[in-house]
C-alpha cells in the first residue's frame, strides 16, 4: 500500500474516483444501430478505479510484480481494457513498454527486443505477430491475451482479482514505463518515465491549458489518452486507425465531438488537415470545442486557418513543443501564431513554438555534434544565435534504457544529481524570450554554401500556392537541393514555371539565394503516423540520383 513518499501516477484514479465517482470516465464506440447512429459503452470513474484494482489484483495472483517490463499492445478503441490495464500495471509498480504499431513491425520487433519485456499483454493479433515474428521471444515468460487466445487471458486474469485498492508504494524516480520515440531521426530509442515525469506531465498540462475535472476529451492520440483520466476529464474513444490518423474518416472525429460536446480535442497536424478541409467545405461548426490542441510535428499556419472556420472565434488551437524525451517544453496558441509569428515563419525565421512552460528551464547551446559530459557556460551559443535547444526540468527523463551510449549523447550532467536534455533540435530565443524552431539538428545540411537550416529555409517556399511541402537535402558536391511535393492538381506542364517561380522566392533571402537544384517527388516518404515527419536521409539519397 501507498504512504506518505508515494509518488504514483495511477494514484490520480482513486481521487478521482473518490471526487466525482459517477462522472463517466471512458465512452467507447461498440456498433451503429438501426439509424445509423453509434452506440457506446460507458464507466464511470468509480467503476473504472474498481476495474483496474481487479485487473491489479489479478496480475499479481498470476505472478506479475513490481518491476516488471510489460509490453502493452491492446489499442485505445479497446476502451475499458486499455485504460483499466494501464492504470492496473501503474497500480502494481511494473514498467509498461508502449510501441506505437505505426512504427511497422520490423522496427516493432526491434524496440520489443531491445526492452527485454517479460510479460507481454496484447490483442490476439498481437500474440500472432509476437508468435510469428518472434518478438521479443528470449525474454517473454508470461503471454496474457486481451481476447480469446490459447492460454492466460485477461478474462481468467479478472477471476483471480478482486476489487480492493492496489497501490504500489513507488518512489518518483522509479521507472513507470518505457515509451519509444518515432524513429524518424534513427533507430528508436526507449525512453524511460519515471513515475516523477508523469506527475510532472500532467500538472504541466493542467496549468498550460487550464484543464478542469469534468471536461471531456475526444482521445485520438494514444500518449495523450493515458492522461485523460488522470487529469479527470471523461475520455470518448473514435472510430479510427490510431497508427494513420491523415486518413481519418472526418465524420469519425466530428459526430463525437458534437455527440458528447467535446471540450478538448487532442489531434496530430494530419488528422487537423483532413477534419479541417472536410469541415470548411461542409460548412460545420464545432462551438463546444474550448480548445484544440496539436503535437508530433510543426502545425501551418494554413491548417490551423482552415481548422479554426468550425471554431467559435475565442477557441485557440495549441501547439505544445517537445518531445517523447520531454512534453511539454514550451506552448504557444494560434491567435499569437496567426496575428504574429506566421508572416516571420513564411519569411525563413523559424517555427515560432513559444516561451517555456513554468516548469522547465531551455538553454541554447552551440551546434556540437560529439556528447558533452558536464555542464559549462562556455557552450552557450551568442544571443539570438541559432543553436541546439536545452532543458531541464521534472518532465525531463534521465535516460534511454539500456543505450548508455545514446544516452551520453542526449544527457549533460549539471551539479550532483542535475541533467540537461539535449532536444536534437535547432533553435533560438527572439527578444520576448520565445522559442523559434529551426529544423532537427541532425537534418542541417552543411557545405561550402553554408549552412542550411530545414525549417527556416522550407517557410520560404511553401508559401507557394502549388506546394504541399518542401525539404532541404543534401544533394552531395556541395549541392543543397530543395525538394518538392507539389499539390495532387498540378500538371507536368506546370513544372518549369513553377520551378523558376520557387527560384525566384529563393533569391528573396539570403539564406536561401544559393539554392538552385530543385527536384519534384510525386509522394514524399513520411511517417504514417503523423504524415509530416518526412525522411530525408531517403529523400537525399533520391535526390542524388536525380542529380548528373
Amino acid at each position: 500500500m501507498s504512504n506518505a513518499s508515494t509518488v504514483n501516477i495511477a494514484a490520480h484514479l482513486p481521487r478521482m474516483a473518490q471526487q466525482q465517482p459517477q462522472q463517466v470516465a471512458i465512452h467507447c464506440p461498440l456498433r451503429r444501430d438501426a439509424q445509423g447512429q453509434m452506440t457506446y459503452s460507458q464507466i464511470t470513474y468509480a467503476q473504472l478505479e474498481e476495474y483496474s484494482n481487479r485487473i491489479a489484483s489479478g496480475l499479481l495472483a498470476s505472478g506479475v510484480k513490481r518491476g516488471d517490463r510489460v509490453a502493452l499492445l491492446v489499442p485505445p478503441d479497446c476502451g475499458n481494457d486499455f485504460f483499466g490495464l494501464v492504470f492496473a500495471l501503474f497500480k502494481i509498480g511494473a514498467v509498461m513498454i508502449c510501441v506505437d504499431p505505426g512504427i511497422g513491425t520490423k522496427n516493432m520487433g526491434k524496440c520489443l527486443t531491445q526492452a527485454k519485456p517479460s510479460v507481454f499483454l496484447g490483442v490476439p493479433k498481437a500474440q500472432l505477430a509476437r508468435k510469428l515474428m518472434g518478438w521479443a521471444r528470449k525474454t517473454v515468460k508470461l503471454p496474457i491475451t486481451v481476447g480469446k487466445w490459447p492460454g492466460l487471458t485477461l478474462s481468467k486474469v479478472l477471476k483471480r482479482g478482486n476489487e480492493h485498492p492496489v497501490m504500489a508504494d513507488t518512489r518518483g524516480d522509479e521507472a513507470a514505463a518505457i515509451l519509444f520515440t518515432s524513429g524518424s531521426t534513427g533507430i528508436p530509442k526507449g525512453v524511460v518515465y519515471t513515475h516523477g515525469n508523469f506527475v510532472a506531465q500532467v500538472d504541466a498540462l493542467i496549468d498550460g491549458f487550464d484543464i478542469k475535472p469534468g471536461e471531456v476529451d475526444l482521445c485520438t492520440f494514444p500518449l495523450f489518452a493515458l492522461y485523460a483520466p488522470a487529469m479527470g476529464m471523461t475520455a470518448v474513444i473514435p472510430v479510427m486507425d490510431f497508427t494513420r490518423p491523415g486518413s481519418v474518416d472526418p465524420n469519425n472525429i466530428i459526430e463525437p465531438i458534437k455527440a458528447f460536446n467535446v471540450n478538448n480535442l487532442f489531434g496530430s497536424p494530419a488528422l487537423l488537415k483532413r477534419v479541417g478541409e472536410f469541415g470548411k467545405g461542409a460548412g460545420i461548426k464545432l462551438p463546444s470545442l474550448a480548445r484544440v490542441i496539436s503535437a508530433g510535428a510543426p502545425v501551418q499556419a494554413s491548417v490551423m486557418r482552415t481548422f479554426k472556420t468550425m471554431l467559435k472565434p475565442a477557441t485557440q488551437i495549441f501547439t505544445p513543443y517537445g518531445a517523447t524525451e520531454c512534453l511539454p517544453v514550451a506552448i504557444m496558441g494560434s491567435d499569437e501564431i496567426l496575428k504574429q509569428t506566421a508572416k516571420l515563419t513564411d519569411e525563413g525565421k523559424g517555427v515560432c513554438v513559444g516561451k517555456p512552460v513554468d516548469s522547465i528551464q531551455v538553454k541554447i547551446i552551440r551546434i556540437l555534434d560529439g556528447p558533452i559530459d558536464e555542464w559549462s557556460d562556455d557552450i552557450l551559443a551568442d544571443k539570438h544565435a541559432v543553436g541546439e535547444i536545452c532543458v531541464k526540468g521534472p518532465q525531463a527523463t534521465a535516460e534511454y534504457f539500456d543505450m548508455i551510449h545514446a544516452t551520453a549523447f542526449a544527457k549533460i550532467r549539471d551539479g550532483q544529481d542535475g541533467f540537461w536534455h539535449r532536444m536534437g533540435d535547432l533553435g533560438y530565443f527572439d527578444d520576448q524570450g520565445r522559442i523559434w524552431f529551426c529544423g532537427r539538428k541532425t537534418h542541417r545540411v552543411h557545405n561550402k554554401h553554408g549552412v542550411f537550416y530545414t525549417i527556416c529555409c522550407e517557410g520560404v517556399f511553401n508559401t507557394h500556392p502549388k506546394v504541399t511541402r518542401t525539404a532541404v537535402v543534401d544533394g552531395d558536391k556541395d549541392r543543397t537541393v530543395l525538394c518538392v511535393e507539389l499539390q495532387p492538381d498540378v500538371l507536368p506542364s506546370e513544372h518549369i514555371p513553377i520551378r523558376n517561380q520557387l527560384l525566384e522566392l529563393g533569391s528573396l533571402h539570403p539564406h536561401t539565394q544559393s539554392i538552385k537544384h530543385v527536384l519534384f517527388h510525386p509522394s514524399f516518404p513520411v511517417d504514417i503516423r503523423h504524415n509530416a515527419k518526412i525522411n530525408r536521409e531517403q529523400l537525399s539519397h533520391w535526390a542524388g540520383r536525380q542529380l548528373p
